[in-house]
């Protein structure tokens, strides 16, 4: 069972997601999406927007 719950900010200014994941709580990072098979597919509309965004202006670098 996987549940979103929702966003936290690191002190570098990065973004973690906060997963309940069989009754643990999970701090992903975007990076990290792919280690969590589900994960990325709880996220909501919005969230994989922004990651959209996040990877199109990095493929620009």
């Amino acid at each position: 069972m996987i549940k979103y719950i929702g966003t936290r900010k690191t002190d570098q200014g990065g973004t973690l997601y906060v997963f309940l994941i069989n009754g643990q709580e999970k701090q992903v990072s975007e990076s990290a999406l792919k280690q969590y098979p589900g994960c990325y597919e709880a996220l909501p509309e919005s969230a994989r927007a922004r990651i959209a965004a996040n990877r199109k202006w990095l493929q620009k670098l």
